[in-house]
């Protein structure tokens, strides 16, 4: 037994007070897919872009497929999360509704839409000076799989990225092999169960 005195607490909020000063990783510039029928893809890519603007590395979110459905609000939790990191950006470009289901949405818009993002994620790539250390695309693989914007597309992006890019890849239920191929991770998310198969509709604070 001694008398040493054991490490004071240093609270909980200490380690929030530290400011967020931009910084440039060592090791980023790998090409990274996440895709299959379960929830967490769009998730575990927040996950990793939360965490690398927690380090002050530039992070930008490109949302393909996100323009909005009947049982989601304007206003998705990860915006409101976003806007309070000074390293972390996004855009989201998708039709209102999801392409494929019977919502009203028009084909031809989801298609435009996707095609713009394409172009758009190609200049954020490709831009000098305050390029994002991380791009990620979220739900592009869906729209290549669903043919809104061409899988050799894709392909080309991520092999004309810059080499010091991480790029993360997202979405689709069918294995994207024109990405997987190139790609250094590669996580398929599988479903067992999923609420939706009772009627659960999209809930604040888990899907939006």
């Amino acid at each position: 037994m001694t008398d040493e005195t054991p490490p004071s607490d240093p609270g909980p909020t200490d380690a929030g007070e530290r400011e967020i000063e931009p910084s440039d990783p060592d090791e980023f510039g790998l090409v990274q897919v996440w895709w299959g029928d379960g929830k967490g893809k769009t998730t575990a890519a927040l996950g990793m872009g939360f965490r690398a603007a927690g380090h002050g590395y530039r992070v930008h979110l490109l949302q393909f497929m996100k323009g909005g459905a009947d049982s989601v609000e304007d206003a998705r939790g990860e915006y409101a999360a976003i806007d309070q990191l000074p390293t972390f950006t996004y855009e989201t470009t998708g039709e209102y509704g999801w392409h494929g289901f019977a919502d009203g949405s028009d084909d031809d818009e989801h298609a435009a839409r996707a095609k713009a993002a394409l172009a758009r994620a190609r200049e954020v790539a490709s831009e000098s000076g305050e390029r994002p250390d991380m791009l990620i695309l979220d739900e592009v693989l869906y729209a290549a799989n669903r043919g809104l914007v061409e899988p050799d597309e894709v392909t080309a992006l991520v092999e004309s990225k810059p080499d010091d890019l991480e790029l993360v890849l997202t979405g689709g239920h069918d294995r994207p092999t024109y990405a997987t191929d190139l790609a250094d991770l590669v996580t398929r998310v599988e479903s067992e169960r999923h609420p939706i198969e009772d009627g659960q509709g999209a809930r604040k604070g888990t899907e939006y």
